[in-house]
């Protein structure tokens, strides 16, 4: 079976390597596109501590991610891919209230019981907090989740492609077009026919734009993030990604090399605008600096740029295209993607193939609805 994959993100790149392990022939098409969410995002994988959901299913499918997460990276290893970029390295929820800390804790040990890859689970006071991150504001207090990891999107997009191309998986490059054809969907990459027998629509943000072309409306926009890289000097390697309060609003990730990560805004409504503003500048370092005011003595590595893919109703969009022979999309995971996203490409992988998935698509069904174009 030939498969046509559009985007090379984690999604995409996921896919195409569980569907050429499986016997497929994958065609992983690059549309190179500037500020892609896989290259720009923070690399948090902490499924277990989102506390506010419009999703009810959230933690279930986010603990299902974060099993899955050690089970990819040994498949990987297998396959002679070592440097994916993730590691488990704790993670810590932070406020200055220890009484709001409980609720959340409450919280975490109710979900325990079906999400045993959090780990232990340890209230620490200000001064243990700081001792595991050293540039926390004197008064925050934590809840330490022993499972939390971080994963360098651009390091594993990478190994999952190595790893699909040793496995047979075609890469292109170039601009992907989808053309209605009898029967099913076509694809070009810059005027050149792909045969395919099935498309995967996994294109982030731009995945819209493709469906469009056939007339499908695809419930899907960019969300603009900025964030930035500081250099410590010191070996951050081991302190712990933090999480203030409210989760998902800020958050801190640090890797090899002294690097930490601060972010990031979420710019509902930006389009494809790939610029660096001022204001947000100004919100991420603020809210760094809120947290962890000792950040404020390190130089600035970079910031980058990603556009999320955000669903009009915040969940997922994963399967296939009804009534639309042979399409598939995945995408809409919108900040959850480097958590959710190599899951999500093996899901989509066994939707292709005709496999029974591991968790049920049926709520992610792409064209909700089955809304046209227009």
């Amino acid at each position: 079976m030939r498969v046509a994959v559009i985007g090379a993100g984690v999604v995409g790149a996921s896919a195409a390597w569980w569907l050429a392990r499986a016997g497929a022939e994958p065609v992983l098409i690059d549309p190179e596109a500037e500020g892609r969410a896989t290259a720009a995002g923070a690399g948090i994988v902490v499924p277990w501590a989102r506390t506010h959901q419009p999703d009810p299913d959230w933690h279930r499918r986010g603990a299902a991610a974060g099993r899955f997460y050690p089970e990819m990276i040994t498949a990987l290893g297998e396959d002679g891919e070592t440097d994916t970029g993730y590691a488990r390295c704790g993670a810590m929820i932070v406020d200055a209230d220890p009484a709001v800390l409980d609720g959340i804790e409450r919280d975490l040990i109710a979900r325990h019981a079906e999400a045993p890859g959090m780990g232990g689970i340890a209230r620490l006071d200000p001064a243990q907090a700081r001792a595991a991150f050293p540039p926390l504001h004197p008064a925050m207090s934590a809840i330490h989740v022993e499972g939390g990891a971080r994963v360098d999107g651009r390091r594993l997009a990478a190994a999952l492609r190595r790893a699909a191309a040793r496995r047979g998986t075609t890469e292109m490059h170039g601009a992907a077009r989808l053309i209605r054809r009898p029967g099913g969907t076509g694809v070009q990459v810059d005027g050149t026919d792909v045969p395919a027998d099935a498309v995967l629509v996994a294109a982030g943000a731009w995945s819209a734009a493709l469906l469009a072309e056939i007339g499908l409306r695809l419930p899907v926009a960019p969300q603009r993030g900025q964030i930035v890289h500081l250099r410590a000097d010191t070996d951050t390697s081991a302190w712990p990604a933090v999480l203030p309060l409210p989760i998902a609003v800020s958050y801190l990730v640090t890797f090899e090399g002294g690097r930490v990560v601060a972010g990031a805004t979420r710019e509902t409504g930006s389009g494809f605008d790939y610029r660096l503003t001022a204001a947000g500048q100004a919100q991420v370092l603020a809210d760094a600096l809120r947290v962890a005011p000792g950040l404020g003595g390190m130089g600035v590595i970079e910031w980058r740029i990603g556009f999320r893919p955000l669903a009009d109703d915040l969940l997922p969009l994963l399967g296939p295209a009804q009534g639309v022979p042979g399409l598939f999309v995945a995408t809409g995971l919108g900040g959850g993607g480097l958590t959710l996203g190599p899951l999500s490409g093996r899901l989509i992988a066994e939707a292709i193939l005709g496999q029974p998935p591991l968790l049920d698509l049926a709520p992610f069904a792409p064209l909700r609805g089955g809304m046209p174009g227009g």
